[in-house]
This record gives structure tokens, C-alpha cells and sequence, in this order.
């Protein structure tokens, strides 16, 4: 592993984000340290299958995917974001080519997909494995850039913030106290610029749609730093997840709906067409609150997805991933329909950023699905979330750059990787009762603050979640982050914030449903919550 003395740019997360982000920089001469919490391949945007929205052929336009994006996110998008999105996105599947990633091809053009939602076939992809293929062809950059430190299996704790005198107040960020899980130090690594890019927050369900489960680190850190969050209540639930016991929550992907795959009920009825004239092809909102309620009202454990019309040759060329994972379930996809129900899936909400991924915290950017950008709104379109990744790490990298470095002792030079003691493990106890309180937090938001909510399921989930979390926040005082309770500590402020921001909303929008509150406002507001107390932030590591 390379070692460095200083480092430009501290990036907290090596999905797609983070990744194109830090090669950008170093490609530019800047010195960039990635942390990565796992390894590369564990990454929500390696197990991201459909593939990137880009408005390439002939008969498409930027315009046509700002218009189905805008309609997808249900009046809470900020137009001018997405507009700067689907503009770029063409620069942006040059700049993987560029890379090295090989798409699929049709006659030496790019072999485009389509998936619900969208009006043209515009989904570049690699199979129905995208994700892996690209962060494959990323990760093998990051590993052999001069210009960038890879440490993986290190997780920021808290970010480092000092007092900033350009705005009454305000912080900058400096870098993060930062836990090296596999040998149990804690370091202080420092840097002019940091970047959160850690993902989402599916993890605070029961059943996701990502392995890893993330927690929300990259909101709960910026939160505790001073940073506001918006429209957290807005998570999405990808409506066809694998139900079976060896594979809870695998993504099947959307693009075998956008291919003809069909909904069905035990008895074969195809059931879409009576809550939305799209059918399969409706938005992803709208297909699990009808999934949910053919289940409900069938006492069914789950629905069934076939494709196996299709013809077995194209099944399998197209959906091979999908194939093969069914076919070790003892599911022929060729033959028989597959079991879905939905799962958490994204995190359309996050830190509230600018359409430079900026903060409200000096020097501290958010981008990816940590950030709260605007182009999401109340629910994600299909394979704009790899696109984000990439649009946003362009500018940000831009504006990082743009800043230049200032005449200054630079922080990083100072104090680089100042090591701690080594943390050692909570005991077996301990560890015990914080996965109890993993498994009552994910319980209780899974129970109340799921894909149909109420005023008293919110309002009797956030008592519960308060209690829960004041008892992680003890946990983690005692013992510190090693055994996973750092992870329970951003599981809980998370799931805190997301029940408050659910209560708030009184509305039913896009992927936030309450049926106390049925149908939309005329207009759309965001729900902003604000920086944690000054006392949560002052135990946030904020520095002299």
C-alpha cells in the first residue's frame, strides 16, 4: 500500500462517486487519500445491475430525460440540477470509456436498454452486471494511481472541523478521526478538502437491496459536523427483490420489466394495469405500493416477475447475472417466473448540497447518494444513480481544483496519519446487545416507517427510535467505535432522522405514503432538518 505524507483531498467512500471523483483529481496532479469501508467490490454501485442513463440515440434528448426524471421525482426535483445532470451525462459514459469500460455494443453502437419510467430506450449498460463492470475497470485505477492512497477497511469516525471566519459561526472541515477496522487503530488523517460519498441508507430496513447494508455514515457524519438534511424521508423501494430464504433482498433488476417481464399473482393474473396505465413500466413507487398491496390483500409472501416469454437464448444473453443467481436457487428464470417483493433500496434524500456538491461546512463536499442534490426529488428514476455519481464527482472535482491551494501551511502536512491506541473490542456482551438494537431499530422502521406509513406508526416510531438511540449513544461512549457499534451509532441517528423527517411530511409523495395524508400539497416542499445540537457536534470531533 502506497503511503503518503500529505494528502490534497481526503475522499470517505470508493463507490462510483467517490471513485471518479478521486481519479479526476489525481489525474489533475492533486494527492487524493480514498477510504474505502470495505473492499472495492462491496460497494452499493458494484451491486448496481441496470446500468447509466444517457440521452445518446437518435430519437432521445436531454430535454426527454429531464422530462421523465422531473416526472419521476413527483414535483420535489430542482429542475436546473437535473437539467445539469442529463446534459453532462453523455461526457460522462465518454469519460468511462475513456477509462476503459467496454459497454454493450449492437452493430458498434451502444446496445441501449430501456427501464420503467423512461420514454426512450437510453440505459448504457454491460449485461445486467454494470456496476461491477465498471467499478472492476475503476478500482484497478485507484490501486495503480500514482496520485492516490487506497485504504480500505478503514471507516471515518468523525469528521475534524475548526472555526471558519468568513461566515459568523461557521466551520471548516479539516479532515477525519478515522478507525482502521482491521488492526483496531484510530487515526487522524487531515486534508485541505474532504468528500463524503459513503452511499446510502437502505441498511436501517430489515431487507435491502445491498448486501453491505449501509447504515447512512456519510449523513450521520455530516450531520454531526453542522451540516442540514433534506428529504430523508424520501426512500425508495425497489419493487422487485428476490424473495427467497438464501438471497433476502437480491436485486432483480429493472431492466427485465423494461424488456416485457410481467407481474403476476399466484394464479398468473397480471396485476399492474389496474394501478397505473405504464403497467410494469410505471415508476418504481407506484409498482411497490401496488406489489405491497396485492400481498396485503392476498395474504401472499410475495408476487412473481416472468420474463421466461422472452425465449431462453435472450434471457440468458441479456440477464446472465440474473440467470445464474436464480438458476443456484433452483430457479429457472427461462421457464418459471421468480419471487419478488420489494426491499429498501435507495436513499433519495441527504445532505443538503450545492450543484457543486458543496455543504454548509467549508471545505466538506457530499455527492452521490449521500447527497441531497435535487435530482432525485420525492423518488429516483431508474439508472440515474450511477449517473449522479459521475456528474457530481465532475463538478466537484472542478470546484476543488478551481480552489487551487491557498497560501497556507497546508493541514496535511501538519499531522497526515497521527495513530491512536488500538481500539480494543467491546466484549461479548456488549456486542450482543448491539445487535439487539440493530435488529429493534431496523424492526421498528421496517414496521412503521416502511413503504406505507401513518401519523401514529411515525409518531410511535420515533419515541421508540429515540429510545434506542440514546442507548447506542451510551454503548459507544463506553466502549468506543470497534465491534460495531460505530455502525450502530450512525444506524440510529439515521433512522432518528428519517422517522422525524416522515412525520414532517404531511402529504403522501412519491415514495413517502401515508395514508393519514393520501394525497399531494399543490406545491412541493422540501423537509429540511438541521444540524445536530451544538453539543452532538461538539462530541463530533470538532477540533481548535
Amino acid at each position: 500500500m502506497k503511503t503518503r505524507a500529505a494528502a490534497d483531498v481526503l475522499v470517505i467512500g470508493a463507490g462510483i462517486a467517490g471513485a471518479s471523483l478521486a481519479l479526476r483529481l489525481a489525474d489533475a496532479g492533486r494527492h487524493v487519500t480514498v477510504l474505502a469501508k470495505d473492499g472495492l467490490g462491496e460497494s452499493a454501485s458494484a451491486q448496481a445491475l441496470g446500468g447509466i442513463a444517457a440521452a445518446i440515440a437518435p430519437d432521445d434528448s436531454p430535454q426527454l430525460h429531464l422530462e421523465d426524471t422531473l416526472a419521476a421525482g413527483c414535483g420535489l426535483s430542482r429542475e436546473s440540477g437535473v437539467r445539469a445532470v442529463v446534459e453532462r451525462a453523455p461526457a460522462c459514459i465518454d469519460w468511462l470509456v475513456a477509462q476503459g469500460v467496454e459497454f454493450d455494443r449492437a452493430d458498434g453502437e451502444f446496445d441501449l436498454a430501456r427501464e420503467a419510467a423512461h420514454s426512450r430506450r437510453r440505459i448504457v449498460h454491460v449485461a445486467d452486471a454494470t456496476g461491477r463492470a465498471v467499478m472492476a475497470v475503476l478500482g484497478r485505477r485507484l490501486r495503480s494511481h500514482a496520485g492516490i492512497t487506497l485504504l480500505e477497511e478503514h471507516t471515518a469516525v468523525d469528521l475534524l472541523t475548526r472555526a471558519f471566519d468568513a461566515a459568523p459561526g461557521g466551520r471548516r472541515c479539516v479532515g477525519a478521526r478515522v478507525l482502521d477496522t482491521g488492526r483496531g487503530v484510530l487515526r487522524s488523517l487531515r486534508a485541505r478538502h474532504v468528500v463524503l460519498a459513503t452511499g446510502g441508507a437502505s441498511g436501517i430496513y430489515e431487507i435491502s437491496t445491498n448486501a453491505a447494508r449501509p447504515a447512512g455514515d456519510g449523513i450521520a457524519l455530516a450531520w454531526r459536523a453542522g451540516c442540514s438534511v433534506a428529504d430523508l424521508e424520501m426512500v425508495q423501494f425497489h419493487p422487485t427483490a428476490l424473495h427467497h430464504a438464501d438471497a433476502p433482498g437480491w436485486l432483480v433488476t429493472e431492466a427485465v420489466r423494461g424488456e416485457g417481464g410481467r407481474l403476476l399473482l399466484p394464479d398468473g393474473e397480471r396485476f399492474m394495469f389496474r394501478y397505473d396505465a405504464r403497467g410494469e413500466l410505471a415508476p418504481r413507487d407506484i409498482v411497490a405500493r401496488a406489489i405491497c398491496a396485492e400481498m396485503a390483500a392476498h395474504g401472499l409472501e410475495s408476487v412473481f416477475l416472468d420474463i421466461s416469454h422472452a425465449g431462453p437464448e435472450f434471457v440468458k444473453a441479456r440477464f446472465p447475472n440474473t440467470y445464474a443467481r436464480c438458476a443456484e436457487l433452483g430457479i429457472d428464470i427461462t421457464r418459471a417466473p421468480m419471487p419478488v417483493t420489494p426491499a429498501a433500496h435507495y436513499t433519495c434524500g441527504g445532505v443538503v448540497t450545492g450543484m457543486n456538491g458543496e455543504t454548509g461546512v467549508a471545505n466538506l463536499y457530499a455527492i452521490g447518494e449521500t447527497a441531497s442534490t435535487g435530482l432525485h426529488g420525492a423518488n429516483r428514476l431508474a439508472s440515474n444513480s450511477l449517473l449522479e455519481g459521475l456528474a457530481f464527482a465532475a463538478t466537484a472535482a472542478a470546484a476543488i481544483l478551481a480552489a487551487g491551494p491557498r497560501n497556507e501551511t497546508p493541514v496535511a502536512a501538519q499531522l497526515c496519519d497521527a495513530l491512536q491506541p488500538v481500539v480494543s473490542g467491546p466484549g461479548p456482551h456488549v456486542q450482543s446487545e448491539a445487535r439487539r438494537l440493530a435488529r429493534a431499530i431496523r424492526h421498528t422502521m421496517s414496521r412503521h416507517a416502511g413503504i406505507v406509513r401513518s401519523d401514529c406508526g411515525l409518531a410511535e416510531a420515533l419515541e421508540t427510535l429515540l429510545a434506542l438511540a440514546r442507548r447506542s449513544d451510551l454503548l459507544y461512549a463506553r466502549h468506543g467505535p470497534g465491534g460495531g457499534l460505530l455502525e450502530l451509532r450512525n444506524l440510529a441517528c439515521v433512522a432518528v432522522l428519517v422517522a422525524r423527517s416522515a412525520l414532517l411530511r404531511r402529504e403522501s409523495r412519491g415514495a413517502h405514503f401515508n395514508r393519514d395524508h393520501p394525497t399531494c400539497k399543490p406545491s412541493a416542499e422540501q423537509t429540511i432538518l438541521g444540524p445536530a445540537p451544538h453539543a452532538a457536534r461538539r462530541a463530533g470531533r470538532a477540533v481548535a
